[in-house]
């Protein structure tokens, strides 16, 4: 037969890896930091290979431990879900939840979905604003979890769980030879918008603010219309529109963006269900997010 592997030691693992660092794992799992440790090495022995590479100034998985993460995080889904079917206390409680309209749309509707099926009686209350005002309402105390655009680097707090690669987009590909650059942009405070320009003006590129909208719907219609070009997330490009990485138009190359989520001081239990569950989507639905 062959042995199982305890969940709580896998657990421990993904935590590890998941929050860069024993103590922070620690904090998370409620747990002291030795017993993490202790519960590392008895997977580690158990499985007969070393899970994490370690030194003062970094850790991260192995070969075998990249191997295991994959597998420990469905098993993990899969023990929850099954141990969340049959809980009888049943998770209430209301979650405030914020995010950018865009990410929430392409990203959040799967999560939030399998979140509400498992969790009947949790009601959700979705906000959807620019990345500033959802900051602005974190730090008022109006979120329990918000998912913020971040550049990397940044002051901005929380926890990265995801990267945004960025591309330049019109109606037609010759949109993107011309002169003075129309631009479509949300209104300023936004990162697309502040990297977009920046990054014309560091290659002399002339341009202009033509259409200005926070919603993702009117900045795809008026891009549709020929008003002008702008920058979207690779993913959220829809097909109808141009990609212009053509080097001939001499649009400056965009960095990738990065997605944060924020977690208030103290939450209730069903928000940290649910941002253990956006962790997990999101992280391992993301392969260019580095460990």
């Amino acid at each position: 037969m062959p042995y199982s592997l305890h969940p709580d030691l896998l657990r421990a693992f993904v935590s590890v890896v998941e929050n860069r660092g024993f103590s922070a794992a620690a904090k998370r799992l409620n747990l002291g930091q030795s017993t993490v440790s202790l519960q590392i090495k008895r997977l580690e022995e158990q499985l007969g290979v070393r899970l994490l590479d370690r030194n003062p100034h970094f850790l991260q998985p192995t070969n075998e431990g990249e191997a295991l993460l994959e597998h420990a995080r469905k098993i993990l889904a899969l023990h929850d879900d099954l141990a969340t079917r049959f809980d009888k206390k049943k998770l209430t409680g209301i979650v405030r939840l914020g995010a950018p309209e865009d990410f929430a749309t392409v990203h959040l509707a799967n999560v939030l979905s399998r979140f509400s099926k498992s969790h009947p009686d949790v009601v959700l209350e979705m906000t959807c604003e620019l990345t500033l005002d959802l900051i602005n309402r974190f730090d008022s105390g109006g979120l329990d979890l918000a998912l913020v655009k971040r550049e990397p680097g940044s002051e901005v707090s929380g926890r990265r769980v995801w990267r945004e690669p960025l591309v330049w987009v019109a109606a037609t590909e010759s949109a993107g030879a011309q002169d003075e650059l129309p631009l479509v942009v949300s209104p300023s405070p936004c990162v697309y918008r502040k990297r977009a320009t920046e990054a014309l003006d560091s290659n002399n590129r002339s341009w202009r603010i033509v259409y200005s909208c926070a919603s993702l719907a009117g900045t795809h219609a008026a891009v549709r219309a020929g008003l002008g070009i702008s920058v979207l997330p690779k993913e959220m490009v829809p097909e109808d529109l141009a990609m212009l990485d053509d080097p001939a138009f001499g649009l400056p190359d965009l960095s990738d963006t990065e997605m944060a989520l924020l977690e208030a001081p103290s939450v209730p239990p069903a928000a940290e269900r649910l941002r253990e569950a956006i962790i997990r989507e999101l992280e391992h639905g993301n392969p260019g997010l580095s460990l």
